[in-house]
């Protein structure tokens, strides 16, 4: 095993007191709940999982303006009414139940925002849906001749979470790169995505990063810390990311 040299950053230390908003993959709500476990006062995720970086910023804008759906703004997909802006566990079978789900968490997740002292933002990769010119959150099993599939550029990330960061400078921005595999996209276009996501934090500025991708991938590196399918972490990869994650600012 290589160790990552992991140091506490005294900069934006996470105490007691701190408020978290947590926004990304389905990596993000293992993480998250771990955190939440410590007693943390965490938001994760209240629109559901979040992708990639456009609809990351995306949610993270509606939730600053106290953005309100309507039911014209939602499509039917086998038998549920859902919105392309948020994930599919706020789908319901009428167009008043879903906006409700949808509205709320909206309500919930702009008030963790507003209290937040950090915002937590995973990305998981850079191909995005396009569906009439629009980049898509969740495409909900739709027909893929109705979208556009496209990796972003790193100038593109750059450009949609800089001003976000500029706007929220009272707030500490942590962020890090899911390392779950996204095989559908091959496994060179994974490592293509991944290195994209990188290479635009790194040009982000007044961010932290965390090596979450790097504490499996380069430290632990084994199949052993994979679930079944080769592809997400195991329990004992996500406690030793957890661990790295305290150590660092906790």
């Amino acid at each position: 095993m290589t160790e990552l040299k992991l140091r506490p950053d005294r900069e934006i230390r996470i105490s007691a007191s701190s408020s978290l908003l947590m926004l990304g993959s389905c990596f993000t709500t293992e993480v998250g709940s771990l955190l939440a476990a410590d007693g943390l006062d965490v938001c994760i995720n209240p629109t559901g999982n979040v992708y990639n970086p456009l609809s990351a910023a995306k949610t993270l804008v509606n939730l600053a303006e106290g953005r309100r759906y309507c039911a014209d703004e939602l499509i039917q997909v086998q038998g549920l009414w859902r919105s392309l802006d948020h994930h599919t566990r706020l789908a319901a079978a009428t167009p008043a139940e879903a906006i409700d789900k949808i509205n709320a968490s909206m309500t919930t997740g702009g008030a963790a925002l507003h209290r937040a002292t950090h915002i937590i933002i995973t990305f998981g990769t850079a191909y995005v849906f396009e569906r009439r010119g629009n980049v898509v959150c969740n495409c909900h099993k739709l027909p893929d001749r109705e979208f556009l599939r496209r990796r972003l550029s790193v100038e593109e990330i750059v450009n949609a979470w800089q001003p976000l960061i500029d706007r929220f400078r009272d707030k500490h921005f942590i962020f890090t790169v899911s390392p779950i595999r996204h095989t559908a996209d091959g496994l060179h276009g994974n490592q293509l995505s991944k290195a994209t996501l990188l290479l635009a934090i790194d040009q982000l500025s007044n961010v932290t990063y965390f090596p979450a991708y790097e504490t499996l991938i380069d430290e632990l590196r084994d199949y052993a810390y994979y679930a079944t399918d080769g592809v997400h972490p195991s329990p004992a990869a996500v406690a030793r990311i957890h661990a790295h994650f305290r150590t660092s600012f906790l």
